[in-house]
């Protein structure tokens, strides 16, 4: 499954006032579980869980919090892009502020395992970061993280 196929328009935002990385993870969860209620503090608290074990900031100001859930059927992911870089604890000491939450199905950890590499390979690219970081308005963010090849596969 492309990365692209764990995202929705409806789970891609900006996030113009973060608040604090444990705010981040609330607002992904909600996103990750259609909105408020049971799976959204489920996913919230297993979000926050794997943010205790270590950081999941990748340097280059991004993040990519994750955790398993059966709260659905397959996995899925949400982007905000925040109005403010937050302290994840990066290696690289540098502020995050775009953000790829995935919650993967507890009974497929391969899956989960090829989902984290391919998006940690696709936010590799500093072009592709520019893009995101560029994009005036949600609806810019949209078309860029929703395309459906990346930039170099097109050239």
């Amino acid at each position: 499954m492309p990365w692209t196929d764990l995202l929705s328009a409806d789970r891609i935002v900006v996030l113009d006032e973060p608040g604090s990385p444990a705010r981040v993870l609330a607002a992904a969860a909600e996103l990750l579980a259609g909105g408020p209620g049971a799976a959204a503090t489920g996913i919230a608290e297993a979000l926050d869980q794997r943010e205790r074990l270590g950081s999941t900031a990748i340097g280059h100001g991004v993040a990519i919090p994750h955790a398993r859930s059966d709260a659905f059927p397959a996995a899925r992911g949400a982007f905000l892009r925040l109005g403010r870089g937050l302290d994840f604890g990066a290696r690289d000491g540098g502020a995050i502020d775009l953000v790829f939450a995935l919650v993967a199905t507890d009974d497929r950890p391969e899956e989960h395992l090829q989902h984290l590499a391919e998006i940690a390979a696709r936010f590799s690219d500093p072009a592709f970061r520019g893009r995101l970081r560029a994009a005036r308005g949600v609806a810019a963010l949209r078309r860029v993280l929703l395309a459906t090849a990346p930039a170099h596969a097109l050239a």
